[in-house]
């Protein structure tokens, strides 16, 4: 048994969803959570920056000793997990791409699926390669949806701007070809972890027979798994959750509590320069 915490990072506060789930998952577990909101975004940078800040997030959270990393941010799964991977071989490293590809073909019928996302995570096409990979057959259609992760942040996640916004985005592929009497995706992924907040908008968007998927609880159960296979599970019965941002603690912390659920005490987020 291991009594290190598992480390997790995003370039805000939307990996807070992923947190959620493991913390229902395995409430024996400590966490410690770095979120990058001095950077935030990073879906509209390139490759090689979300890279290089993925890298420099990750070490400040080894040189705080945890057990596992979890990338909770599918921009920066999508563009740095192998680098994330090769620097710290030591460290079992997950990323939230392919357990929510895993989970997109389990819940698709016809094997036609949409991927919402940041503009890099969708113009990387990570999720259509992990997705192929497991249903060669698939038909994936990427969209990218900026405007969802600072309406997340905001908390502007229900009503006429959050659904005007996402039918913006969405229409073209589901309401458009439906009034056609066209074929329409009958699986839509999450992926980007402040999306689960706008699964209200997004759903009454995309209409009936669509199956949302979020990567967090499968990500959760990935977890898991790996701490199992490498016996580094915690005895405790009960563990803590800490957290390290880059920009304002005490937004940090308000803003936790839509995230997570619950509330988030100021004096358990510590302000870190990278």
């Amino acid at each position: 048994m291991n009594e290190l915490p598992v480390g997790l990072f995003d370039s805000g506060v939307g990996g807070l969803t992923v947190l959620r789930a493991m913390r229902a998952c395995m409430p024996g577990e400590s966490f410690l959570y770095l979120g990058d909101t001095a950077r935030l975004p990073y879906g509209t940078k390139s490759r090689d920056t979300i890279a290089r800040y993925s890298l420099q997030v990750t070490a400040r959270l080894v040189e705080r000793k945890i057990k596992l990393l979890v990338v909770a941010c599918n921009t920066a799964t999508a563009a740095a997990l192998p680098a994330l991977r090769r620097a710290y071989p030591e460290i079992p490293v997950i990323g939230v791409v392919e357990p929510g590809a895993k989970a997109a073909c389990a819940a698709s019928r016809e094997g036609f699926i949409a991927v919402i996302g940041t503009e890099s995570t969708i113009r990387g096409r990570a999720y259509d390669e992990a997705i192929l990979k497991l249903r060669p057959d698939a038909r994936v259609i990427g969209l990218p949806c900026p405007l969802f992760v600072p309406l997340a942040e905001d908390g502007l996640v229900e009503g006429p701007l959050a659904e005007g916004i996402a039918a913006r985005y969405l229409d073209r592929v589901f309401r458009v070809p439906r009034e056609r009497g066209e074929n329409i995706p009958d699986c839509l992924v999450l992926g980007c972890t402040h999306f689960p907040l706008l699964a209200d908008a997004i759903t009454h968007v995309a209409g009936p027979g669509v199956t949302l998927v979020d990567s967090a609880a499968t990500t959760a159960r990935a977890v898991k798994s790996t701490l199992e296979e490498h016996g580094l599970r915690s005895a405790a019965e009960t563990g803590e959750s800490f957290f390290l941002t880059t920009d304002d603690a005490e937004r940090f912390a308000r803003m936790g509590e839509r995230f997570l659920g619950f509330p988030v005490p100021e004096s358990r987020v510590e302000l870190v320069d990278l």
